[in-house]
This record gives structure tokens, sequence and C-alpha cells, in this order.
């Protein structure tokens, strides 16, 4: 296989470098080499001081999410819901005018939590708001993403098998709707990881990979996943776009990050 120098990583600012505020991580992740950076809820922040801090270290934000409704009270997106409609709207024009505003060509959109007994009705919301929600990235030259994420850390998440994100996204038609591609939870829920990359990949409606250790969700240099022939297999596979690194330090407390980063090292070097 070819190497996998041309192999593009973001760093995840809501999950690394935490031992600093926020704003601050940005520079940490410029100071490591990254050159792009994803985060969960910018819209948590001034929208002026993320634009700055990105301007001023060089960075290119590649991904974030919309307000997934309210995530101290346990919601996990709104596309899904019930009554929420309006509310789903509402998260998505205000994400695609911060994307705007942060020149972000992609935004992930949350399903939401389901009750199995209802998920019929919940599955037919959730392609509708999706299905408008793609007319208004197009027309805004954006990106929507939608994440199977396994059902072990957040139970009862509608969406957490390829297959399935591939059918919507397939039903929809819209190149302005992808699927976010996170091998972590992919390893999880149906493993087989190499054969999944291959399957999936050359359809065209993968638009951006995220990466972790299992089964901790640490650096990814250790576990079950052997990450060198997961990057040579990418590789081999042409993947153009990012990887987010969305793992847990496993080296906490200051320039935890940092220390971790040696996989990556590795990568450069070779």
């Amino acid at each position: 296989m070819s190497a996998p120098s041309s192999l593009k990583f973001a760093a995840n600012l809501s999950w690394l470098y935490t031992d600093l505020p926020f704003l601050d991580r940005f520079e940490a992740a410029a100071h490591d080499g990254f050159q792009g950076v994803e985060c969960l809820f910018p819209h948590e922040h001034p929208m002026t001081e993320v634009r700055d801090r990105l301007h001023h270290n060089g960075l290119q934000l590649v991904l974030f999410n919309a307000a997934p409704g309210s995530w101290a009270q346990g919601e996990r997106g709104l596309a899904c819901l019930s009554g929420r409609e309006d509310e789903f709207r509402a998260s998505v024009d205000q994400a695609l005018e911060l994307a705007a505003a942060l020149d972000c060509p992609r935004i992930h959109v949350m399903a939401g939590l389901s009750d199995p007994a209802s998920s019929t009705a919940a599955w037919t919301r959730y392609q509708s708001n999706l299905s408008w929600a793609a007319q208004r990235a197009a027309q805004a030259g954006r990106t929507l993403m939608i994440e199977p994420i396994n059902t072990r850390d957040m139970p009862c998440y509608l969406l957490s098998k390829q297959r399935q994100a591939h059918d919507v996204v397939q039903a929809i038609g819209s190149p302005h709707l992808q699927v976010q591609m996170d091998l972590y939870h992919c390893q999880i829920m149906e493993g087989d990881l190499t054969m999944q990359l291959r399957q999936w990949l050359p359809t065209g409606r993968v638009g951006h990979l995220q990466i972790a250790a299992v089964p901790d969700r640490g650096e990814p240099n250790a576990g079950e996943l052997h990450y060198p022939h997961v990057f040579a297999e990418l590789a081999a596979l042409n993947w153009q776009g990012w990887i987010g690194c969305e793992y847990k330090p496993r080296q906490s407390g200051p320039g935890g990050t940092s220390a971790g980063l040696g996989w990556w090292r590795a990568l450069q070097a070779a």
C-alpha cells in the first residue's frame, strides 16, 4: 500500500487540549502543526473571537455541529424529534450563518434520540427534515453531515449504522448531504473496518472521517484497531478529505494532548 503522507488531520478542539480554555486551544493546535480544526459547538463562544483565533493561527475550521437542542438535559439532536421541526429549522439556519462567517464547509446535524417503539415515525421525520435542510445547505454553499453513533456511548441514538446513513443520503439525493464516518463508532457497531472503508469511500457519499482508539477512545496508537493499517488503507483508497482527531488523550493535565501525538509525528516522519 502507498504511504499515508497525504492524509490531512484536524484537531478536535472539544476533545483535545482540554487543559486550556477553549479559545486558547487554537494556538496550541497550530503550535503542534495542525492546519485544520473541528469542534462541537462554536456557537457557545463569541463568533468574532473564534474567527480571529482561526485567522491568527492560520487554521481552517473544517467541521462543527449544529445546535443539538438541550445538551445538558440529555438531548442529542433535533432532526428526528416530534414537534421540534421549527426549532430544527432554526438551528440549521443559524449553523449555516455561522459556517459562512467562519468559512467552514461542513456542519454535522445530529439525529436525536428515539424510542424504538416510535422509530418508524422518527425515521420519516428525520428524512423529511434532512431533505429540507439539504436544500438550505445547497443555497448556502455548505454541506451537511450525518454521523452514525454507537449505541453503547449514546443509547437510543437513531442513526447507528453506515448502511442507514447511506440509504438516507442516497434517498435524498443531494450532494450537500453526506456521511460523517467515525471509525471508532463504526468499529464498535459493525467491525470489519477495512471492508467498510472499501465499501463506502468509493461511493463518494462520505465527506468526513474521524478517528479514535477502540475501546478506550484514546489516541489511535493502541487498542483493537491497528491504525497504521487503516491509514495505509485510506491512502490506497485515495482519501482526500479531512480526518478529525476526536479522541480523549490518555494523559490528562497540561501538555497531555501534545505528549500523546507521537502517532502523528511518526506518520509525518514516514
